[in-house]
């Protein structure tokens, strides 16, 4: 799933320092070879789907958790050596929750010298009004900032939205639409959103959860907790997350190859009459080495022919 990058991996930067211990120089050689790893990921994401172009101005939505802010931060760092010129704002919704720290984003977005917007909704008490006390709020709420910042985007003139959702949330939103859902439905890298008027690109959509978890740490981002509404957590996606980490746990490979099948999908061998024509298919009397092996198993790769989807 790999071609060529549009964008040339920077070196993580250092600051001059006295010497170093052993202890000390692995820390910067492991931390050197994570971000290594990142920009290679999230540059293959927007070149093999081409979600960033010449002229583009990109808005990465920020909520102040891990995700968003390394998507901002190796955006920011990828431009840097770049082949193509292209715009970021980072765009915040204040959803007017109970203790939310309104300070910390505009503080770091200065810091870093990165253009933003703060819009002031509150869509916190339109779904505290209409959802029942005990009950999830996460889709309501989630609609709500959706049309919110939709409407921004185009006031901003922004021509692509970035959001920070990461192979877990991808693989994960896979299982819920199967389990719950009925349907093989995940989280696209990049799709038109459903006002029409809009381009959302996931530029970390190659990236496993764990290693923004550990970025997060490296780069010491202001997280600001997700918890603040009160809402009870989402425990289907609960169980997606635990039933993926399990299997990464007990079965190594299993969760690569399945996230390897979301880009081979071959259409004839499932069931949708929308994707292939079933009723106007017939024999063609040549060889189809696509063909259905109709009397025999299908055989799995033997462990040894596993390909990882990420190297070390």
């Amino acid at each position: 799933m790999s071609s060529p990058q549009p964008f040339a991996i920077p070196s993580q930067p250092r600051a001059p320092q006295a010497a170093l211990t052993r202890r000390e120089e692995r820390d910067a050689y492991e931390n050197n070879k994570l971000f290594k790893r990142l920009a290679r990921l999230v540059g293959s994401a927007i070149g093999d789907y081409k979600m960033i172009e010449q002229g583009d101005k990109v808005m990465v939505c920020l909520s102040g958790g891990k995700d968003s802010y390394a998507l901002l931060d190796i955006l920011l760092r990828l431009r840097e050596r770049a082949p193509i010129d292209f715009d970021i704002v980072a765009v915040n919704l204040d959803q007017k929750q109970p203790g939310f720290p309104a300070e910390v984003l505009p503080a770091y977005l200065e810091s870093r010298g990165v253009p933003y917007h703060i819009e002031n909704q509150d869509t916190y008490s339109i779904v505290k009004r209409l959802v029942p006390e005990g009950k999830t709020t996460c889709s309501l709420c989630s609609r709500l900032r959706r049309g919110v910042l939709y409407r921004v985007a185009g006031e901003l003139g922004a021509t692509k939205i970035a959001l920070g959702h990461h192979r877990d949330d991808i693989l994960e939103t896979i299982l819920l639409n199967m389990f719950y859902g009925g349907k093989l439905k995940g989280m696209p890298p990049k799709l038109q959103s459903d006002d029409g008027r809009n381009v959302v690109i996931r530029p970390l959509a190659y990236v496993k959860e764990a290693d923004l978890e550990a970025y997060a740490t490296l780069r010491q981002f202001p997280i600001i907790p997700c918890n603040l509404c009160g809402s009870q957590p989402n425990l289907k996606r609960a169980e997606m997350k635990a039933l993926l980490r399990d299997w990464e746990k007990h079965h190594p490979g299993r969760v690569d190859n399945m996230f390897n099948a979301l880009a081979s999908v071959v259409p004839s061998h499932l069931m949708d009459h929308g994707l292939f024509d079933f009723g106007g298919l017939r024999a063609s009397g040549r060889p189809d080495p696509n063909g259905d092996i109709a009397f025999d198993e299908e055989p799995c790769a033997p462990p040894e022919a596993v390909v990882r989807f990420e190297p070390n």
